[in-house]
């Protein structure tokens, strides 16, 4: 039916969307290269153009035409080790219990462009991937009916601009435009609700079954052999929001800045696709299935809005060498407790899924080593917490934890209107326990999922290659 599977696409919606605010959740890629390379700890360095990004106020710093373009590569490694995933009748789900599911590398492009119009004004205009992700856990292994794929795409056009009070006090506001792809995969649990059948107390619904199988011409016999079934879900939505930044500039060697992201709102529009061809070689007998279990293509859609962010950051240079920074970021994710589905021109009412998540504190240190007149050198680290607030709450599509991120950066100056930026960051995550359930009968119409539980250990780690360039006119 097509209230089970639609849940999978907002856990993944929302596990990317707490990353556009280079956060907690699945944090993709990054927004600039030259910010990576100091754990994102740069936000009133006001360097580059990507300053549109992570505080708007900061093209106020920024002389002439600029452009920023740069690219991050993403290199997941990641492990699951099954600890007793069963199906909704207790059993043991089988499959593979212990993989590397193996997430595709990412790449996150970027693209930045500012314009200062006089001592007061500047304008720009920032195009980057907020986040990013392809999982493939594959069709067999013990937490298939929970999640076996997903492929996750966003872009993000934030024009912006800035204004300049005095020599202390500058602002900055932007638009963003937020777009986002979703694609993913579940297994059907067909083989548990055939068993959940065999119990004396279910002898009279597989009785009607049987019935309807032989009526129609089919083998009820195939039932004996039956696999899963599968489900495909696509989504895609705009969503429309707005960034804020205040830069305080206390000499000419220190500044403070603030900056604020708000929320985007979306109504997420998909798709749901149903695969029962597979599932015995009877194809009445499938047939019979699918539509028992109310399995049918259609649409759904969900109102939801994403966390907002605040942040504060620090820049001081100490002398002709080095400079140091912090930034401190949090995330609302607790708007995200409860997700209200609807189903247009249907009389079923809201599906209320309880994420439970909590707020969330990023906080990063880096600094600047100027080596000479061309090159300089970056580093930092960062603590990022995790909005998932228990292992009873993780599911497969955010296994997320606390992370820790370390970072090395360097610059290099082609000629005093380019610059070539490199990054290499490593962020480590807390190993992750889950034992996550749909608590609910498939056997019931109006059930939400395939009533699984999926426990294991989840270990993880990332690597982050980034490049970019940078130009001034």
């Amino acid at each position: 039916m097509k209230q089970k599977y639609l849940p999978l696409l907002i856990a993944v919606a929302l596990s990317s969307l707490s990353a556009s605010a280079l956060a907690s959740g699945y944090r993709f890629g990054s927004q600039s290269v030259a910010a990576q390379g100091t754990a994102d700890a740069n936000a009133a360095e006001a360097n580059d153009a990507s300053t549109i990004f992570y505080n708007p106020a900061g093209m106020s710093r920024l002389e002439g035409t600029q452009v920023n373009f740069g690219a991050t590569v993403v290199v997941p490694h990641s492990t699951f080790q099954d600890s007793g995933s069963t199906h909704f009748t207790g059993a043991p789900t089988g499959g593979t219990a212990a993989h590397g599911y193996a997430p595709d590398n990412v790449t996150a492009p970027s693209l930045y462009a500012s314009k200062k119009l006089n001592d007061q004004w500047a304008v720009g205009l920032g195009l980057f991937v907020p986040y990013g992700a392809k999982l493939n856990y594959g069709n067999t292994w013990t937490g298939r009916y929970a999640l076996t794929d997903v492929k996750l795409e966003a872009v993000t056009l934030n024009p912006s601009a800035s204004f300049k009070l005095n020599e202390h006090h500058a602002f900055g506001f932007g638009i963003m435009a937020e777009h986002f792809n979703a694609d993913l995969g579940q297994a059907v649990d067909v083989p548990g609700s055939i068993a959940a059948l065999s119990s004396p107390a279910a002898a009279a619904t597989r009785a009607q079954l049987i019935g309807t199988i032989v009526a129609l011409g089919g083998n009820p016999a195939a039932l004996a052999a039956a696999n899963d079934a599968h489900a495909s879900i696509t989504g895609k939505d705009w969503g429309y929001g707005f960034n804020l930044g205040y830069m305080f500039t206390l000499d000419q060697n220190t500044r403070f800045g603030f900056a604020y992201r708000s929320s985007v709102a979306h109504g997420l529009k998909g798709d749901a696709t149903w695969d029962f061809s597979m599932v015995t070689t009877d194809q009445i007998t499938n047939h019979v299935l699918a539509a028992s279990g109310h399995r049918l293509n259609s649409a759904s859609m969900v109102k939801l809005r994403t966390p907002e962010t605040l942040s504060a950051n620090v820049f001081h240079q100490f002398d002709a060498k080095w400079d140091g920074m912090a930034d401190l970021t949090w995330s609302r994710h607790s708007r995200l407790s409860d997700l209200h589905i609807q189903f247009p021109n249907t009389v079923e009412g809201d599906l209320v899924i309880n994420q439970q998540w909590k707020n969330t504190v990023r906080v990063a240190v880096g600094a600047n080593y100027r080596y000479d007149d061309k090159v300089t050198l970056r580093g930092g680290v960062a603590y990022d917490q995790s909005p998932v607030p228990s292992a009873q709450l993780r599911d497969p599509a955010l296994p997320d934890s606390d992370r820790y991120q370390f970072s090395l950066g360097a610059a290099y100056k082609l000629s005093p209107k380019s610059t070539i930026d490199v990054a290499y960051s490593f962020l480590h995550f807390k190993d992750a326990d889950t034992s996550y359930t749909n608590s609910c009968n498939p056997l019931n119409p109006t059930c939400t999922g395939n009533g699984e539980t999926t426990r294991g250990t989840y270990k993880t780690h990332l690597q982050l290659l980034g490049v970019a360039y940078n130009y001034k006119f």
